[in-house]
């Protein structure tokens, strides 16, 4: 049995409800939280009303709901108790591991989300897991003074410094554009003392956690839940930490999670990540889709990654001509060419001459140091510094900090984006 991890809850118990239409269900999951020590199940309830009227009167930190049940359903009680009383954290339970009920779980406000049937082991340590989770805003809460029930946002936070956000983006497969990200995020944070976070944006398959050996259960998506009142204790929460001093936010741990992230909820995310790191270094996928458009909007450099051959000079000669549709500043957008010396790499000055855009940086071909580094989970600037590909990186973080990083007589900027918000119709026809 495990005890409570936060030092100044240690004499306090988790106190748990348990919502199931059927008897025997509720019987039996108290009988699994029973002899764990740092856990009390507070009450019991039969249907949807019963638990927000429960939750109202025994305040639990944590809520099992099931989500089929006669009159009000698990999600529309979720909906609600996760609405009128912000301490309460829900796992939903359900036989039918459906995507969409997931989904639907999460959107309404559930942290996690259980199918039936689990082992004791594994509802346990999901109350500790997302009890850990609230618990920081919990105690936001409660210093606050904030009542339990009628919380409907937070007041008004004052602007803070704004770090800087370097989005790495390809509109082609192939073109080393995660390792790229990787391995920049973190020899920024080798290069001085800056305060360096990596964002997984490449929603459903993304490569960070793999390249930089990381397991862990939490992501973005859970933030999603608590969106409208995101801060700085809740982004802390849900951040890995790498042995290097970045800090990754990671995608989620299944592709159908990916539809939970919608595009003001990645900007909102990225924008509190600027107000608490010094670089926020986000990968992408290739795509042009407005999840990605809203982060290029706000981004002060977009690292262009292509490789020296036809499909990728046509498709970053094509990205060129949407960011200047876009209005993008000119020197927003950097021309990255990876791979730049393979066998048969065409030149670059033909690349210039064909984009009609500078060549920022060229990073050499490394096949050996690149694979071994994705197979062990060491990226090539914490590995293998020496090495051709790690040199060209790092001499690329030199020229971004000598660009973006602020002078000690600079006063620090007000969060805004790179350029101001105005109203005009983008690509696709969307309004931004």
């Amino acid at each position: 049995m495990h005890g409570m991890t936060d030092a100044g809850s240690a004499q306090r118990k988790i106190r748990v409800l348990i919502v199931d239409d059927i008897p025997e269900t509720r019987e039996s999951l108290r009988k699994l939280l029973y002899f764990e020590s740092d856990l009390e199940v507070v009450g019991t309830a039969a249907s949807g009303e019963d638990a927000v009227r429960q939750t109202r009167e025994t305040r639990p930190d944590i809520v099992l709901m099931d989500i089929n049940m006669p009159g009000m359903d698990g999600i529309t009680a979720t909906e609600t108790i996760t609405q009128k009383f912000p301490y309460a954290q829900v796992i939903m339970m359900s036989v039918q591991a459906d995507a969409d009920y997931l989904r639907r779980s999460m959107l309404a406000g559930a942290r996690e989300f259980l199918t039936k049937p689990f082992t004791a082991d594994d509802l346990v340590s999901s109350i500790r897991r997302v009890y850990e989770l609230g618990l920081s805003r919990r105690v936001s809460l409660e210093q606050a003074g904030v009542p339990v029930e009628g919380v409907t946002g937070v007041a008004a936070k004052p602007a803070k410094p704004r770090g800087k956000l370097i989005t790495v983006f390809s509109p082609k497969g192939g073109t080393g554009r995660s390792t790229i990200a990787v391995n920049l995020a973190i020899a920024l944070q080798g290069l001085a003392d800056y305060k360096v976070a990596l964002v997984d944006a490449s929603l459903q398959f993304g490569d960070v956690a793999v390249l930089l050996n990381l397991q862990a259960a939490r992501s973005i998506a859970d933030l999603i839940p608590q969106i409208k009142d995101l801060d700085s204790d809740m982004i802390a929460g849900v951040l890995t930490p790498h042995s290097s001093g970045v800090k990754a936010l990671l995608a989620p741990s299944r592709p159908e999670l990916a539809d939970l992230v919608a595009p003001e909820h990645l900007k909102a995310i990225v924008q509190e990540l600027l107000t608490l790191f010094d670089f926020v270094i986000v990968d992408t996928w290739a795509s042009l889709h407005d999840l990605v458009l809203g982060i290029l909007d706000i981004s002060d450099r977009i690292l262009l990654i292509t490789t020296p051959d036809i499909p990728s000079i046509k498709n970053a000669k094509l990205f060129f001509e949407v960011t200047d549709a876009l209005q993008y500043p000119e020197e927003r957008a950097m021309l990255i060419i990876n791979m730049a010396d393979r066998r048969g790499a065409i030149n670059v000055r033909d690349i210039e001459a064909s984009i009609k855009h500078p060549v920022a940086a060229k990073i050499p071909l490394d096949e050996r140091s690149a694979i071994q580094a994705a197979n062990e989970g060491v990226p090539v600037v914490f590995g293998n510094r020496k090495s051709p590909l790690a040199q060209a990186i790092t001499d690329l973080a030199q020229t971004l900090v000598a660009e973006l990083a602020p002078k000690p007589a600079e006063q620090p900027e007000t969060p805004e984006p790179a350029s101001a918000p105005k109203v005009r119709r983008g690509l696709f026809g969307r309004t931004t």
